[in-house]
């Protein structure tokens, strides 16, 4: 029985996500064909989101940095 279960959960996984997958990408077309999307809309919010992305990647840094020191661990490069 365990013997099966790789394959078995391995064939799922395989068609779900590409159910999922499929109907995402169809989605997706099917919206970029609608009439009236705002391009400059979606750029402004892709913009937000990847300078939330920067700005939360840089706070992470920031905490790890200060952890470290606080730690006393060597930050030395050599």
């Amino acid at each position: 029985m365990i013997d099966w279960f790789p394959i078995v959960f391995f064939t799922f996984k395989l068609l779900v996500l590409g159910t999922g997958m499929f109907f995402a990408i169809k989605w997706h077309y099917d919206q970029g064909r609608k009439k009236g999307t705002e391009t400059r809309a979606v750029l402004r919010a892709g913009g937000k989101v990847a300078a939330v992305f920067v700005l939360s990647l840089l706070g992470l840094g920031l905490v790890t940095f200060v952890f470290v020191r606080m730690l006393g661990l060597d930050l030395s490069f050599s």
